[in-house]
C-alpha cells in the first residue's frame, strides 16, 4: 500500500523530544480517549521506529514516529489519551496545546466503535479547533461481535470530515485512512460540523469572533477563541495570545466587548458557571444526536455480559476479596515462576565472573583492582539483574494483561470509596498498583491525577506498597521463618505475602488520610471512571509494552545506580579500621539504636547501603555477618536461615525486618523520580522521612509487644 516507516526525533539538552521536520514533512497529531486502541494505530503505522520524550516544560511523555505514504512523509505524534481538550490534568493540557499550537498539520482522532457516542465529544471539540481532522473508528471487530453497526459514510456527512472504520490490530481499513492523509489540510471551517450553542451564547460568540478575526491572524480559530474567552479558560487564552502574538486578554477592544457580552449574558440568566455548563452540555448533546444517526444496535443489551461480570467483580462485598485473590495469584505466579530463571542467571553471571577474574589475572592486574571490579562493581550489577529481571519480566506482563483485559479500572472502582474516605482521589489506587512493579513507575503514573494536592499525596505514599526489588527479601524471610519447608510452603508464603501487601495498602490509606487532614488539607476531587468493555488481550502488544516500556526501563535505572553502589560497598568492606572493616565498625555503631526497634546494626546498615537498589539488602547483611569483602550469595534458604539465626535473629527480628522492608525510605531511583515529579527538595525530603518514621514506629511497637510477651511468659 506504499506505507513505510523510519525513525525520527532527537533530544534536546533537557531531554525533550524535538520534531525534526523537513520542508515537505506533514505533522499529524494522533488523538483519542484512553483505551480506544490509539497506541495500536500508532504502532501499526510507525512500527518500532519510534522515540519517546517529554513535552517541553512538562513531565508528560509523548511518542512520535515517521512513516511514508504515496511518496509523502508524515511525522505521527501520539498525544496523551484524553476525554476532553478542556484540560484539567497535565496530560490533557499537553494534548490540547499540541493540537492548538504545536504546529500539527492535522489530527487523526481514534474512536472506539463500541462506544462511539462518548468518543464523539472529543472529536467535536477538536473539529472546533481545526477542520483538518480524520476520524478513525477503531475496534470494528469488537463492534461486530457485539452486533453494533457504524455508518461511517453518514458519520462523515454529519461531521464534515473523512471517517474510516478500521481494526488496527489486523490493519483492516488502515490503507484507506492513510490514503486520505494527503488531503487532510483541504477542509475549510464552513465545511465541518458546527456545534450549536444556546442562541444567547451564539450571539456573543458571533460578535467576539468578528473582533478576534483580525487579532488572531490565523493562529487560532476565532470561534474557538471566543468560546474560551466566555468560559474563562485562562491557560488557553494565554496560549492563543502567544501563538498569535497578540495578548487578547489585555487587548482593550476585545476586553471591552467581552465585558459587555458577559453582562448581557448575565442579564439573561447566563452567569459564568452556566455558560461553562452550557458549552459542555452542547457538545454532549451534539455527540448524542450524531451517534444516534450513525450507530445501530442489533442487540440493544449487547453489554449485558460485561454487566454480569461486573456485578461480581465490582460487588460491594465480593469485589475486594476477589481482587485480593487475584493479587495473590499474580504473586504466586511471579514468585514460583521467577525462582528458576533467577537461579539460572545467578549461575551464568557467576561463571562470567570467573572468566573476568581469569581475564584480569592474564593482564597481571593487581589483586585489589581485580576484587574491586569483579567482586565489587560486577557482582552488585549481576545480583541486581538476576534478582530484578525475572520477577519484573513476569509481573509486568501480568499487570499489563489485567490492564488489557479491562480489569484494572474495576480495581480502581472497588478501591475508590476507600480512597475517598481517606480524602484523596480514587485514581491513586491505579498508581498504587503500578508501584507493585516499581515505585518509580508508580510515582510517574501519578501524573494521571488532576489535583496537585492529591497527586502529591499519591507520590508521598506510593512507597508503602513493595516493589519488585523488595519482594525477594520479603519472600525469603517469610519462607524461612513463617512458611516452613513442607509441600504447601509456597502457598503459605504467598498468603502471608498477600497479607503483608494488604497491610501496606491499609498504611497507604491511613497515611494519605493523615496528610489530607494536616499538611495537605483539601476536599477529595471527583473523577469520571471509565469501565471499558472486557476485551481479548493482545499478547504481542502486552509483551512489547511490558518488556520495553516497563521492565527494561526500570532495570536500566536500577543498574545505573547499582554500579557506583557496588564500588562504595566494596570500599567499606575492604578498608580496615583496627581489627575490622569500616562496614563492621559502622554496624557496631548503629547496633544500640537499631536494637530499640527490634533490629540490629547490620540490618539497619544494610538498608542504608541498599539505598541505590533494594535487591542488595540481604546480601549486604550476609557480607557483614560473615566478614566477607564482597557480596555473598546464599546457597539455599536453609543456609540463609542458619546464618541469620547464628547471628541472633529471632521471630521478633524477622517481623521487625519485614515491617522495615515494607516501610522505609524509597530507593535512589524513586527519590530521583520524586524530585523530578515534584520539583521540590522539601517534598522529596518528606517522601524520605515519612515511610522511614512510620516504619521505625511500627517496628518499635512490634518489638515492644514481643518483649512484653516474653516478660509475661517469664
Amino acid at each position: 500500500m506504499g506505507l513505510t516507516a523510519s525513525s525520527t526525533g532527537r533530544y534536546s539538552d533537557d531531554g525533550d523530544l524535538i520534531i525534526e521536520r523537513r520542508e515537505n514533512d506533514s505533522v499529524i497529531a494522533l488523538a483519542g480517549n484512553p483505551n480506544v486502541g490509539k497506541s495500536t494505530v500508532f504502532n501499526f503505522l510507525t512500527g518500532m521506529n519510534q522515540h519517546t520524550g517529554n513535552w517541553t516544560g512538562k513531565t508528560v511523555q509523548n511518542a512520535q514516529g515517521r512513516f511514508e505514504r504515496d511518496g509523502k512523509d508524515y511525522i505521527l505524534v501520539d498525544i496523551p489519551g484524553t476525554y476532553s481538550i478542556l484540560a484539567h490534568s497535565a496530560e490533557e493540557e499537553a494534548a490540547r496545546d499540541f493540537i492548538c499550537f504545536g504546529g500539527a498539520d492535522g489530527a487523526v482522532v481514534v474512536c472506539d466503535a463500541t462506544c462511539l457516542e462518548r468518543n464523539l465529544n472529543l472529536v467535536i471539540q477538536i473539529i472546533e479547533i481545526t477542520p483538518h481532522v480524520i476520524v478513525c473508528v477503531n475496534l470494528l471487530d469488537e463492534a461486530r461481535k457485539k452486533r453494533i453497526s457504524v455508518d461511517t459514510a453518514r458519520l462523515s456527512e454529519l461531521l464534515g470530515v473523512p471517517v474510516f472504520g478500521v481494526t488496527a490490530r489486523t490493519g483492516e481499513g488502515i490503507d484507506e485512512m492513510t490514503a486520505a492523509l494527503g488531503s487532510i489540510g483541504e477542509k475549510k471551517r464552513e465545511d465541518v460540523i458546527k456545534c450549536p450553542y444556546p442562541d444567547e451564547i451564539e450571539a456573543a460568540v458571533s460578535r467576539l469572533s468578528a473582533v478576534l478575526s483580525d487579532k488572531l491572524k490565523g493562529a487560532a480559530d476565532e470561534r474557538f477563541a471566543a468560546l474560551r474567552l466566555l468560559d474563562g479558560d485562562n491557560k488557553l487564552i494565554e496560549g492563543i495570545s502567544k501563538a498569535s502574538g497578540t495578548d487578547i486578554a489585555a487587548d482593550e477592544a476585545v476586553q471591552t466587548l467581552l465585558e459587555e457580552e458577559k453582562k448581557n449574558l448575565a442579564e439573561r440568566g447566563f452567569d459564568e458557571t452556566r455558560v461553562k455548563d452550557e458549552i459542555i452540555n452542547a457538545v454532549v448533546r451534539c455527540a448524542e444526536r450524531t451517534a444516534a444517526e450513525c450507530v445501530s444496535f442489533e442487540k440493544p443489551d449487547y453489554y449485558e455480559r460485561d454487566r454480569k461480570i461486573d456485578r461480581i467483580l465490582t460487588h460491594r462485598f465480593w469485589g475486594v476479596p476477589i481482587m485480593a485473590a487475584m493479587l495473590a495469584l499474580v504473586f504466586w505466579i511471579t514468585v514460583t515462576g521467577a525462582n528458576y530463571p533467577s537461579a539460572l542467571l545467578s549461575r551464568l553471571f557467576g561463571a562470567l565472573g570467573e572468566k573476568l577474574h581469569g581475564g584480569l589475572a592474564a593482564l597481571n592486574a593487581p589483586s585489589w583492582l581485580d576484587s574491586m571490579l569483579v567482586d565489587g562493581i560486577y557482582r552488585v550489577l549481576s545480583w541486581v539483574t538476576a534478582v530484578m529481571l525475572p520477577p519484573m519480566a513476569i509481573f509486568f506482563p501480568l499487570f499489563t494483561l489485567m490492564e488489557d483485559l479491562g480489569y484494572l479500572p474495576r480495581v480502581a472502582f472497588n478501591l475508590d470509596r476507600y480512597f475517598k474516605k481517606a480524602g484523596v482521589c480514587g485514581k491513586q489506587s491505579l498508581t498504587m498498583a503500578m508501584g507493585f512493579g516499581c515505585n518509580a513507575a508508580g510515582i510517574t503514573g501519578c501524573r494521571i491525577i488532576d489535583s496537585p494536592r492529591e497527586r502529591l499525596i499519591a507520590i508521598l505514599t506510593n512507597n508503602f506498597v513493595p516493589c519488585n526489588g523488595r519482594f525477594p527479601s520479603l519472600i525469603a524471610i517469610i519462607t524461612i521463618f513463617f512458611a516452613g519447608s513442607g509441600s504447601g510452603s509456597s502457598v503459605i508464603a504467598v498468603l502471608i505475602l498477600t497479607a503483608v501487601i494488604i497491610f501496606g495498602v491499609m498504611l497507604t490509606l491511613g497515611v494519605s488520610k493523615l496528610l489530607s487532614k494536616t499538611v495537605l488539607k483539601g476536599i477529595p476531587s471527583s473523577f469520571t471512571l471509565e469501565l471499558p468493555p472486557y476485551r481479548r488481550p493482545q499478547i504481542g502488544q502486552i509483551l512489547v509494552r511490558s518488556v520495553f516500556d516497563r521492565t527494561i526501563f526500570v532495570l536500566g535505572r536500577a543498574v545505573s545506580v547499582a554500579a557506583p553502589a557496588g564500588l562504595f560497598i566494596w570500599l567499606l568492606a575492604n578498608i580496615k579500621v583496627g581489627d575490622g572493616s569500616v562496614l563492621s565498625v559502622c554496624s557496631g555503631f548503629l547496633d544500640p539504636f537499631a536494637s530499640v526497634f527490634g533490629l540490629d546494626g547490620t540490618i539497619l546498615l544494610a538498608f542504608i547501603l541498599g539505598f541505590p537498589a533494594n535487591e542488595i539488602v540481604i546480601p549486604i547483611m550476609l557480607m557483614t555477618y560473615m566478614a566477607q569483602g564482597s557480596l555473598v550469595e546464599y546457597e539455599s534458604l536453609e543456609s540463609l536461615k542458619d546464618i541469620l539465626v547464628s547471628n541472633g535473629w529471632t521471630a521478633m527480628t524477622a517481623v521487625c525486618t519485614l515491617i522495615f522492608i515494607l516501610c522505609h525510605f524509597p530507593c535512589s531511583t524513586s527519590m530521583l523520580t520524586i524530585k523530578k515529579e515534584t520539583g521540590s527538595l522539601k517534598w522529596t525530603a518528606l517522601a524520605f522521612v515519612l515511610p522511614t518514621v512510620t516504619g521505625l514506629a511500627l517496628c518499635f511497637i512490634a518489638a515492644s509487644g514481643f518483649r512484653l510477651a516474653e516478660f509475661l511468659g517469664a
